[in-house]
């Protein structure tokens, strides 16, 4: 399958400090272009044409780089609960068939986000970070994940499908996991997850010569002990490329994946990701940094800073907790300064992902508490 366009240039440089450089200029390119295009009364999302209203700055001519998006107002998750959904379409792309995807919703109106071909791209970048040797080209996918109205059961279908193959979905609604643990429905839960873990033995099962997957933390648990009661393995079954997401994923958890699910013939790619940023990718976990998971944005798409409690408008030092700010910059989807509901540590910028990474990802500490996890 082609690349969709709108996929970055890879970044260029001879040594880490000229990649950091044009890995910046090429930040503020994109910030001019795709604020310009937001705020153009010819091709302008109608929710920020009306929003500019309200500021005490002109978004076209005074954002000229990075630098500026301070400029923005934090920006609000309430904003994208309820509708229209039609506030969020760009005028430039008035003639493009639009899908929506909903991420929370377990209490009140789920967010929603309106996205053409976003989710396609975010997820060939992603493609392009995966070894061949694990993840071959043309092989056919299990994609063990939440179903419905999200991003993930149409994006890894589409990954699948770059790479060749033909991906294999199963029924899971995350929304009806999270309520059985509020309730305290626990039989409901483990009844539930089997539910979810037959299906993916039976596709397992069926011969369609599966290679890969998609999956979270609690559901990978899951399918390797029910393997191993049965006598299997996830490299057993055929298996060696595992691509995973989820907010439980510490890496005191990898690494008992690594040792004693997967061993050697098995590669884990984790990533840090929503509906609204895309895909940060990391790679896989070692011994030899003590199984650290550091994940980097997909910029110029996107921006993840790690970001003092008390301030949000100052970076911590590297190797220091903040809590984790985004910045999603498509022409599709403006998020400027979005408090992310997650904390971490400040990386510093890799030969491979020129710009600062987010490690421990964690739900921020003064919410923790509310926060229910479910299938992730």
């Amino acid at each position: 399958m082609k690349d969709t366009p709108g996929k970055p240039t890879p970044v260029a440089g001879a040594t880490l400090d000229e990649k950091i450089t044009n890995a910046r200029t090429q930040l503020d390119a994109q910030v001019r272009e795709v604020v310009r295009w937001h705020f153009s009364p010819d091709t302008g999302t109608p929710f920020w044409l009306e929003k500019a209203k309200t500021f005490n700055f002109d978004p076209l001519k005074d954002v000229n780089g990075w630098d500026d998006i301070k400029k923005f107002p934090f920006f609000e998750d309430e904003w994208l609960r309820g509708g229209p959904v039609r506030r969020w379409v760009p005028k430039g792309y008035a003639d493009r068939g639009v899908y929506v995807f909903e991420t929370g919703g377990t209490t009140g109106i789920p967010k929603s986000r309106i996205v053409i071909d976003d989710f396609k791209i975010d997820y060939e970048m992603m493609s392009d970070t995966f070894p061949d040797k694990f993840f071959p080209k043309g092989s056919n996918w299990l994609m063990l994940g939440p179903s419905g109205p999200r991003r993930l059961r149409l994006a890894v279908e589409h990954l699948c499908q770059y790479r060749g193959g033909i991906s294999f979905c199963l029924d899971l609604d995350p929304r009806w996991v999270v309520k059985l643990i509020k309730k305290g429905w626990m039989e409901h839960l483990k009844a539930y997850q089997e539910h979810c873990i037959d299906q993916a033995m039976t596709i397992l099962s069926a011969g369609h010569d599966i290679k890969c997957m998609f999956t979270t933390p609690k559901l990978l648990d899951a399918l390797c002990l029910r393997l191993e009661k049965e006598g299997s393995s996830i490299s057993k079954a055929g298996i060696s490329g595992i691509f995973i997401g989820g907010t439980e994923m510490t890496s005191q958890w990898i690494r008992f994946a690594i040792e004693e699910y997967l061993g050697s013939d098995v590669y884990i790619a984790p990533t840090y990701g929503n509906t609204l940023m895309g895909l940060a990718a990391s790679e896989m976990p070692t011994a030899a940094q003590d199984y650290k998971i550091a994940y980097y944005a997909p910029q110029p798409r996107a921006v993840a800073q790690v970001m003092n409690f008390k301030n949000h408008d100052e970076l911590v030092p590297y190797g220091q907790t903040g809590r984790v700010l985004l910045t999603t910059l498509t022409k599709e989807f403006f998020v400027p300064r979005f408090a992310e509901r997650d904390e971490g540590e400040r990386e510093p910028p890799s030969e491979k992902h020129p710009w600062d990474g987010v490690s421990g990802v964690r739900p921020f500490h003064e919410i923790a508490s509310q926060t229910t996890v479910g299938v992730y």
